[in-house]
């Protein structure tokens, strides 16, 4: 009998999409916990996940007040074990603003707030956050940010590039990303961040259910 892997959910002032993301690990199998920014540490936990919102209101720069928090000292903690740290959108912004992903996300290149449906492709099918998808396989998942545009300088792009952790590539780029970058990973591929939010592409109701194969490959990564 396989071990019932647990999630804990990160919770900051302004976020705003836990609930979706709790519904879409448990439906993938994963026991789930809310974890309240403030606290020293989140509990014994096969997976973090830094959902999508808007933390402290995305003040300053979006993901950065939240890097300040107590919690996250234990979860950079957490990462150097091997715990998988996934982190959406507004999650994304803040692994990238903790130092834990290289780049930046910077406002969309048009100066608008995206929020629809738009084509991810699969670029690397290889890792605990993607062996359910084909390499090459693309779905439809939705968008909903205005500071998407990642970002780095041309080292950084090269070395993601040449070493597979471009997870996730924009087959339309609706934000100006470098290289139509969706979703990276970290080189011992533990940690895994994107802007779109495949939690909220589980089901018939959402019109799309490819998102769930991410939360599928967590659950065997770790169970």
């Amino acid at each position: 009998m396989k071990h019932k892997p647990h999630a804990s959910i990160l919770v900051f002032p302004g976020t705003n999409r836990e609930h979706d993301v709790s519904l879409a690990l448990r439906t993938a199998g994963f026991e789930t916990q809310f974890i309240w920014h403030a606290e020293s540490a989140p509990p014994r936990t096969d997976l973090i996940v830094l959902p999508g919102g808007f933390s402290y209101g995305d003040y300053l720069r979006t993901g950065a007040i939240a890097t300040l928090s107590a919690v996250m000292t234990p979860v950079r903690e957490a990462a150097t074990r091997g715990v998988r740290v996934l982190g959406i959108c507004n999650g994304f912004q803040s692994l990238c603003e903790a130092g834990m992903l290289p780049g930046v996300l910077l406002r969309n290149a048009h100066m608008k707030f995206n929020c629809k449906f738009t084509p991810l492709r699969t670029e690397n099918n290889n890792t605990d956050f993607t062996r359910a998808y084909r390499a090459g396989e693309e779905f439809p998942c939705p968008i909903a940010h205005g500071d998407g545009n990642y970002t780095a300088d041309t080292d950084t792009i090269e070395m993601l590039e040449d070493t597979g952790r471009i997870v996730f590539r924009y087959a339309d780029n609706p934000n100006g990303a470098m290289n139509d970058i969706a979703g990276i990973i970290s080189a011992d591929g533990k940690i895994m961040g994107m802007m779109p939010h495949p939690e909220n592409a589980i089901n018939d109701l959402h019109g799309e259910t490819a998102g769930l194969k991410l939360f599928q490959s967590l659950y065997e990564a770790v169970a």
